[in-house]
């Protein structure tokens, strides 16, 4: 389903016995389960020395003949003035501070608002706090986290910034001061249900109306089910008239405005179906993409192209799905790109998914890598522990390339991806899988938590390569394995029902997808942490395999370090996910961080010393961890105990079983005691999360150049003024005044 893979917190991107599990303790914690604590404001202040790595295209961008260059431009452009949109499904208070920050940045430079700032009372610190939260607020495509979906908030009063407006230049206006008026109480705020994103009872979105229920957001399912229909581009409105009679809105992203489905009754209620959400960035988007068309390198991105616009235009999820066949035919070409409504990470229902589009130049040396990996992708697929019946009838050869991103608009950029998540297209005609090397690459050199001297050394040195193993198996044979078992509108079934057994107990199958279901729409809110959870264990498992290793040319010891780099900079990641846990709701705010947490737990129960994590002090004299895997026994425990729970996984996938995946899935997922302990110091030692600063394209003369910025707070904060119109901004205002009534 889910078609990207994360970058590992540091580097990159409900309880079980430990039966043979070692573990020591030189000091005890302090910990109660019983207390309400206060709120930590200082998890959702952005650190003032958090690292800005820059996004470096420039030598793929030099790669590119002038009519490559014009076309990255303008599907560039699409992206992200496209993703003007998810600053409207993020949170309700998104899009204003949005327009303020970017009025306030666009009239006067950093320089000249600092002078004002330090002479209203702004302390340097305080400046530099200011510039942070909003690099990271653009970066996040909002005020929360695009990795971890909790709220970001200013370390600076909000009367020092009302004063700042005032005093600027942007302050004359009074539309800025207004709009900064119906945010001022919220973008600092921390009140239970503000501090991260949910159902509305629980926490915050902009997918549905503040008063839809989870029980809502079901009964809506099911209609998307009965009609054969899926909600990736929607929006859900709710509104119960004077006659106690509720009315549920779908409202699908399109340029058009309209009804598309007359109300119908339903399970005693209203639906309707109506287009125009986001009208008018779905406008600006449509109109760079019909620029685009001219430069079309072949028949297959021109009618591409086509498919998009009439799907940013309609709100037709049929005209996008035709878009991805176009694209996956399109194979390596010079300017990839893909753009739409497109993962499903941070709807609380698990299904509407979120803006996104990229355009990236291929690197054709790494890419290389890659296609070999394809080749023998058939061969490989038989290691995997389910045999054939639970694989797709054809493995249908994706392409597979580098490349470096020139843009990428979205509320956090991958390391790797794998789409389209249309579940008939992955199955039956294909996919892509990109690996974007220059995001894995801009890595800021910050100590590494939990590990000793040389393990240490060994992940600064070998994590480049080994997350290139990673990234390739997790996409390809991770995402892009497996079958599921579904029964046609006919009656008939695409699988042999009379003789394909259960992996699990050696019955025939019994339970699989019904017409209409998918795997999104089947495990629900589960689905993404369970996929990417599945496909991380994939690429555990294949990197023990000398022959996979020598694809990417890495032989005799220089194979053993990267293998082991590997397992160790993810099973880490697993410890360092607690991060993301919010106790107080016994929720995964994460779903790569659950995933990893998961198979954590797994190895931590194979015991037998392979994973040991004990209690310590640190030379400050506060708890600390230490983090230790046994390189000896990853082929003789931990690659058994990843292998038999990801056959687990993909016989709960492949037949539908929603109740035995979640209790599987949900019983290693489980915080103890323990292990709310090592959230603990895990949040006390974090380190900052990096922030990307991109390059903008710009067309002059009929030219097109890439224009960089600096590494630092304020060459992001540039790269979003100058990336935007100032009819861009208004158009978002005008999109979050329609939305207010939901709110």
């Amino acid at each position: 389903m889910n078609g990207r893979i994360s970058s590992l917190p540091t580097l990159l991107r409900r309880t079980i016995s430990f039966k043979r599990f070692v573990y020591t303790s030189n000091f005890s914690f302090r910990y109660a389960t019983s207390q309400i604590m206060p709120v930590d404001r200082s998890l959702h202040i952005i650190p003032n020395d958090s690292p800005v790595c820059q996004l470096d295209a420039e030598n793929a961008f030099k790669t590119l003949s002038e009519k490559e260059r014009k076309y990255a431009h303008y599907v560039a452009k699409a992206s992200f003035d496209g993703a003007l949109a998810v600053f409207l499904q993020v949170s309700p208070e998104s899009a204003p501070i949005f327009y303020v920050l970017y009025r306030l940045f666009k009239a006067e430079t950093v320089e000249q608002l600092k002078e004002k700032a330090l002479a209203v009372g702004f302390s340097e610190d305080e400046w530099q706090a200011l510039l942070i939260y909003a690099a990271a607020f653009y970066s996040n495509s909002g005020n929360y986290k695009g990795f971890g979906d909790s709220k970001i908030v200013p370390a600076v009063d909000q009367k020092k910034i009302r004063a700042l407006i005032e005093k600027s230049a942007a302050g004359s206006d009074e539309k800025v001061l207004k709009t900064w008026e119906s945010v001022e109480k919220l973008i600092g705020s921390l009140e239970d249900k503000e501090l991260q994103l949910g159902f509305g009872d629980k926490g915050v979105t902009c997918y549905h109306s503040s008063n839809i229920t989870k029980a809502d957001a079901e009964k809506i399912d099911r209609f998307f089910k009965a009609r054969n229909v899926e909600s990736w581009n929607s929006r859900l409105f709710k509104e119960v008239g004077a006659d106690g009679k509720t009315t549920y809105t779908i409202k699908l992203a399109s340029s058009d405005e309209g009804v598309v489905a007359e109300a119908v009754e339903f399970e005693g209620d209203v639906v309707q179906i109506v287009k125009g959400d986001y009208a008018p960035v779905m406008k600006r988007t449509h109109e760079w993409l019909d620029k685009a068309v001219p430069f079309a390198a072949n028949k297959n991105q021109e009618e591409m192209l086509k498919k998009y616009i009439e799907h940013f235009k309609n709100g037709d999820i049929n005209a996008h799905k035709d878009g991805s066949r176009y694209w996956i035919k399109d194979a390596g070409p010079a300017v990839e790109s893909y753009i739409g409504f497109i993962e499903n990470y941070r709807d609380p229902a698990g299904t509407r998914s979120e803006f996104e589009g990229f355009v990236a130049a291929v690197n054709k040396e790494t890419s290389k890598k890659f296609l070999t990996l394809v080749s023998r992708a058939e061969e490989i697929l038989k290691r995997l522990p389910w045999g054939p019946d639970y694989e797709k009838d054809t493995f249908l050869k994706p392409d597979f390339t580098a490349l470096d991103v020139i843009a990428f608009g979205s509320s956090g950029i991958p390391a790797g991806i794998n789409i389209p998540n249309y579940d008939d297209i992955r199955q039956n005609e294909g996919f892509k899988n990109v690996s974007l090397g220059n995001v894995i690459s801009a890595q800021p050199k910050q100590k590494m938590n939990f590990l000793d001297e040389h393990d240490e050394e060994l992940m600064f040195k070998f994590h480049k390569d080994s997350f290139e193993v990673q990234v390739g198996l997790h996409e390809l044979l991770g995402h892009g394995s497996g079958k599921l078992f579904q029964k046609n509108v006919d009656g008939s079934f695409n699988f042999d029902n009379t003789k394909v057994k259960d992996i699990l107990t050696g019955e025939p199958i019994a339970t699989w997808y019904e017409p209409g279901e998918t795997w999104s729409s089947k495990f629900g809110p589960l689905a993404s942490a369970y996929e990417e959870c599945r496909a991380e264990a994939v690429g555990y498992v294949l990197c023990c395999d000398s022959d996979i290793l020598e694809i990417f040319g890495y032989t005799g010891e220089l194979a053993q370090d990267v293998k082991y780099v590997n397992w160790l900079s993810e099973i880490r990641a697993g410890l360092m996910a607690l991060e993301f846990y919010q106790a107080d709701q016994k929720k995964w705010g994460q779903a790569h961080c659950y995933a990893r947490y998961v198979l954590t737990k797994v190895v931590l129960e194979a015991g037998k010393e392979f994973v040991k994590i004990e209690e310590t002090k640190g030379e400050d004299g506060k708890a600390d961890l230490h983090f230790k895997l046994d390189r000896n026994l990853i082929d003789s425990v931990g690659r058994p105990a990843v292998v038999e729970f990801l056959r687990k996984l993909q016989a709960y996938k492949s037949t539908g079983d929603f109740e035995g995946g979640k209790k599987l899935f949900e019983s290693y997922g489980a915080v103890g005691e323990t292990e709310l302990h090592w959230r603990d110091v895990c949040i006390a030692r974090r380190k900052p999360r990096r922030l990307f600063v991109q390059p903008n394209t710009v067309e002059k003369s009929g030219e097109v150049s890439l224009v960089t910025y600096p590494s630092d707070a304020s060459g992001v904060i540039k790269s979003f003024v100058e990336r935007y119109d100032s009819a861009a901004i208004e158009d978002l205002h005008a999109c979050w005044k329609n939305d207010q009534k939901w709110f």
